[in-house]
């Protein structure tokens, strides 16, 4: 009992101690950003309050096409995951063939290889089709997922195969039982997946950085960077306000569907 409870205050203060880690800088950056300049490393509570440091930074980057690029590669990205990684998972899980088992193992081979490794020989196709410095050069490398699709087909096999049998005597194909009866009940899996894709691309840098090359491709990382670099000035007021820009929608986001993110990644989990 005494090492129990010994057990379970050594991971709260643990908790405690990673949440605080994780949420100085995000303090610190909300700090800058509401205070003059003057008060960046002042902290002083009777410090003035003010939105200035947010208009120059709205004023001096052209943040509203960053969140417009930001959104599309996004968005494809996930329509284009969700599509393929359930016809995969839906086709592993249902219509096994002879070494099967293999192609899901080589499928699965993507887990252990870093994105960053094939950055080369993705630019290299990519310029060779003619595609660099577009959004749909920075979304292709990422359409398939081996993630997504392993955590489909683990949802799809646990699914009881009577519905399939009641769906298919209903007169729905094949396609119509993924769509009326797999996707359905696979609904939790999907919103955690979506979460992990969203979050994960919203912030990825390296990848975009090499593709693009002018404002009308460049995501919000890319265009931070290229805010806060040197030639800019450096002046951590404006440019937290900018950080915060950017990582507002998704912090907006979880706090108003906290609840729903933790369900859903709870239920995907139980399956």
């Amino acid at each position: 009992m005494q090492h129990s409870r010994t057990d379970y205050w050594l991971n709260s203060a643990g908790a405690w101690l990673l949440g605080v880690l994780w949420v100085l800088p995000l303090l610190y950056a909300m700090w800058s950003a509401f205070h003059p300049s003057e008060y960046s490393a002042n902290f002083t509570l009777s410090a003035p309050w003010t939105l200035d440091n947010f208009r120059a930074a709205w004023a001096a980057a052209p943040f509203p096409q960053y969140f417009l690029n930001t959104f599309l590669l996004v968005t494809s990205i996930l329509i284009g995951q969700l599509v393929l990684c359930t016809l995969g998972a839906y086709a592993f899980a249902r219509f096994p063939f002879p070494g099967s088992n293999v192609v899901f193992g080589l499928v699965l081979v993507q887990l252990l290889v870093m994105p960053d490794i094939v950055i080369v020989e993705n630019y290299r196709s990519l310029h060779w089709l003619g595609m660099s410095d577009s959004i749909a050069a920075m979304a292709l490398p990422y359409m398939a997922s081996a993630f997504g699709i392993f955590l489909l087909r683990q949802t799809f096999k646990s699914l009881p195969r009577e519905l399939e049998e009641a769906a298919r005597i209903e007169g729905c194909g094949p396609l119509g039982v993924l769509w009326r009866v797999y996707v359905p009940l696979a609904k939790p899996t999907y919103v955690a997946y979506a979460l992990v894709s969203v979050s994960y691309h919203w912030n990825n840098f390296l990848w975009p950085l090499i593709v693009s090359n002018s404002v009308n491709t460049r995501p919000l990382t890319v265009g931070l960077a290229v805010f806060s670099g040197t030639d800019q000035g450096i002046d951590w007021a404006i440019i937290n306000a900018a950080t915060l820009f950017a990582a507002a929608p998704l912090l907006i986001a979880f706090l108003l569907f906290q609840r729903q993110f933790v369900q859903s990644f709870l239920r995907a989990g139980i399956r």
